[in-house]
């Protein structure tokens, strides 16, 4: 997670939130493996999307979390750009395929390290 906050910030893009999901957990007397959620985006991203359909609003900012599976196997996931395009009705969106690129480029950055 934090490589790929790094990358988040390096590559000009706002950090709103981590959330631990994890301590969370523990706060409740429950045990998960580490699993956080960073949020994150900026409006020239952002923008263009929700000038297609201002309900993508509801999944903006991006969200990307970061879990440990069973076999201490660490993954990175975020919601396709396409798949918000078609969950809202624009899906072709023009500014989704720059997104796309964008998120596999922040989640490429952040595991080839």
């Amino acid at each position: 997670m934090n490589r790929l906050e790094d990358v988040v910030k390096q590559r000009g893009l706002n950090v709103f939130a981590r959330i631990d999901h994890a301590a969370g957990a523990a706060k409740v007397g429950k045990t998960l493996r580490p699993t956080e959620v960073i949020i994150f985006g900026n409006p020239q991203g952002g923008t263009p999307l929700m000038e297609c359909a201002q309900t993508v609003g509801i999944d903006l900012p991006l969200k990307a979390p970061v879990w440990e599976d069973a076999s201490s196997q660490v993954w990175l996931g975020y919601n396709d750009p396409g798949f918000l395009g078609q969950r809202h009705g624009v899906p072709q969106c023009a500014i989704i395929e720059n997104l796309r690129k964008a998120l596999a480029g922040i989640a490429e950055a952040a595991v080839a390290r």
